[in-house]
């Protein structure tokens, strides 16, 4: 896989539920999103963390397993013949997760790694580094170059939100063009963007009612591709069900996505 499966559509969509809870379940999203994805000539990559590394407290839910979440996702990706992206949190994990899924995904904490980079450059994947919380857009140009210097020059760089204050995040669209300068395919993360973290409570809150407010501007703005988080029903999601996107509003939002697409 190289970046070129992601222009062939009015943008591309990495969409999933956050984490894989189990089989059943990851058919099921995956099975919906395809049917909706190909009605609108959408590029689609199955998303689902194998595990869950950043949780703000120890007794979170953080995976089923990483093998078998990993053959969850292997299973998801041949059934339905798309391509699929996991995170990684630490260098020995690149190869493990590289023989299962197509895409390899920085999280935006450890976009700063260089061993987890490298790493996950040399199994010749498709990497998407999530911008930090803490840097600019033009600060990407760095841990892009990390990859390409490894010999990999398949890259994608996502727009995550900016920290504004101790519990809040704020989205700052110029990140969009910024990145697109480096000549890679520049992905808003419309859900995480809408992310409180840091709550008194241990658990993350969320804004979803703005999903569709920042995936409009996201479009508008120019960005190749969007990430969203959905789930059958995000009050039950295991992780990140404060700013998930109910699945059954999704082709709703991607018909309108895809109409401003069109307009520009």
């Amino acid at each position: 896989m190289n970046l070129s499966f992601f222009k062939a559509g009015p943008f591309f969509l990495l969409a999933g539920p956050c984490v894989i809870e189990n089989e059943e379940m990851a058919l099921r999203i995956a099975e919906q999103i395809v049917a909706i994805t190909q009605k609108w000539n959408i590029p689609y990559v199955f998303k689902g963390s194998y595990r869950k590394a950043n949780r703000s407290r120890v007794d979170s839910f953080t995976g089923i397993g990483d093998e078998k979440a990993l053959k969850i996702l292997q299973k998801v990706g041949k059934t339905f013949g798309i391509p699929t992206v996991t995170d990684i949190h630490e260098a020995h994990e690149a190869a493990l997760a590289a023989e299962y899924v197509d895409v390899l995904q920085i999280p935006a904490f450890l976009c700063r790694q260089t061993d987890l980079l490298i790493a996950a450059a040399k199994t010749g994947k498709v990497v998407n580094i999530k911008k930090g919380q803490f840097l600019s857009a033009e600060a990407m140009r760095f841990a892009a170059q990390k990859i390409t210097d490894s010999g990999n020059e398949n890259v994608l760089l996502t727009e995550r939100g900016t920290t504004f204050g101790y519990g809040d995040l704020v989205v700052d669209f110029r990140s969009i063009p910024a990145m697109q300068q480096f000549g890679f395919p520049v992905v808003m993360d419309v859900t995480h963007s809408l992310q409180q973290p840091n709550q008194s409570s241990g658990v993350t809150g969320g804004q979803p009612r703005l999903i569709e407010t920042i995936a409009k501007a996201a479009i508008a703005v120019g960005a190749d591709g969007l990430f969203i988080e959905t789930h059958p029903d995000p009050l039950h999601a295991k992780s990140d069900g404060a700013n998930m996107l109910p699945l059954s509003q999704l082709e709703s939002l991607l018909s309108k996505l895809v109409r401003i697409r069109q307009a520009l």
